[in-house]
């Protein structure tokens, strides 16, 4: 068996421009090129598709579980292996399992799972993000308010040794209750720090941001606001240079005409991204589901507790993709870039992930030309099919 194979009979979208009548070469879990269908090595393994296109695997920097898996219920590597599966049938290659606010041994059990996965070399995993305790009470979302905390020393020293055991990660903090020294020292250790659950003015936010914050969670979500006289963290977010923003884009978290205000706002470099938020809903038919003993029900295209209060989002990275093309009306491209590129980009590793050049993972999905989901491989192998998933006696 050859350790070259050619894969032909789609239209290539290597993450910026198309290749018609064309094979991706992947070599040794890598994309060793783009080639001509005519011109593919005669020591190649052929894999043949009939149409469709292949773009490169979605990356999602938010993800709280899948598969009927909550990271937070479920700190282990087991766990993080059924995350990553669940959403592989939606195209997500690289994701980060996310822990919300919890106690410190959740936090130390979700670090040390993190990485098992690492050294497993589970299939998606690329990192930890650790979304809290961190944060402001005033801007608590979903996170249980008896868990938020400041940041102490243990804490930056809990998160720097982690650091040394991840291949990435990501923390979410509050401007306003983690200090630019905090900041400053977790960027320096090679941390992403992101800006999120947080009532902190522009003036507030610039600092962290000056300090080494590179991010923002889910923009608009849980966040001081755009105004007249104060810019908020939205303002501070669009305006600042080289930071970037998830988003997720479902229609309900932010409303449309807020998210085309923002792209055309963003500025001074950075870019918005997808993020889908995802529970432990996804690919399964879970209608309820638990955190931190709190009910959180789905319904209407939506996961929210008792009180209306949304706890992450029913969504997966393919419907994201589609809502930004035919809601938002961006092309098809970007809505790709925003689910590849710009979130490999936001992590500082799109010498390797998020698009098809060469040196790159060979992580993609080829997607039926109605863009639905028909596989997806992961360095090289395929992890999931819909015509696998169909003879299999499930839907596809």
């Amino acid at each position: 068996m050859s350790d070259l194979s050619a894969i032909s009979g789609a239209r290539i979208f290597d993450g910026h421009r198309w290749h018609d009548d064309a094979a991706l070469l992947v070599e040794f879990g890598h994309v060793s090129g783009i080639v001509a269908a005519s011109a593919v090595p005669t020591n190649a393994e052929r894999v043949g598709l009939d149409g469709g296109m292949l773009v490169p695997g979605f990356i999602d920097l938010q993800v709280n579980g899948g598969g009927g898996v909550l990271f937070n219920n479920d700190p282990s590597v087991d766990a993080i292996r059924t995350i990553c599966a669940a959403h592989a049938q939606f195209g997500t290659t690289a994701l980060l399992p996310t822990l919300i606010t919890d106690t410190v041994a959740v936090n130390v059990a979700a670090m040390a799972a993190g990485k098992a996965a690492a050294e497993q070399g589970v299939p998606g995993f690329i990192g930890l993000h650790l979304e809290g305790p961190h944060l402001s009470l005033a801007r608590k979302g979903t996170h249980d308010p008896a868990l938020i905390r400041p940041m102490d020393g243990d804490d930056l020293a809990r998160l720097i040794a982690a650091r040394a055991d991840l291949p990435n990660l990501l923390c979410t903090v509050a401007a306003e209750t983690v200090t630019p020294g905090q900041i400053a020292a977790l960027a320096a250790a090679g941390i992403i720090v992101s800006l999120g659950h947080s009532e902190a003015d522009a003036t507030t936010a610039g600092a962290a941001f000056a300090a080494g914050a590179s991010m923002a969670t889910h923009l608009f979500n849980a966040m001081s606001q755009l105004g007249n006289r104060e810019p908020g963290v939205v303002g501070a977010v669009l305006t600042t240079e080289g930071v970037n923003a998830g988003l997720i884009a479902d229609g309900i978290h932010v409303h449309p005409a807020s998210i085309q205000i923002a792209l055309r706002a963003k500025s001074g470099g950075g870019h918005i991204f997808l993020v889908t938020d995802a529970m432990s809903q996804t690919g399964t038919d879970l209608k309820t589901l638990t955190l931190n003993g709190r009910t959180i029900t789905r319904a209407d295209g939506a996961l929210r507790l008792a009180d209306g209060t949304l706890a992450g989002a029913d969504l997966d990275m393919i419907d994201a993709v589609a809502f930004m093309h035919r809601r938002i009306g961006l092309p098809f491209e970007e809505a790709v870039r925003m689910a590849s590129l710009y979130p490999a980009e936001a992590m500082g590793i799109e010498g390797e992930f998020g698009h098809l050049r060469p040196g790159a993972v060979a992580s993609f999905v080829h997607l039926s030309d109605a863009r639905q989901v028909r596989a997806t491989w992961i360095a090289g192998a395929e992890v999931w099919s819909a015509r696998t998933r169909a003879n299999a006696g499930h839907s596809g």
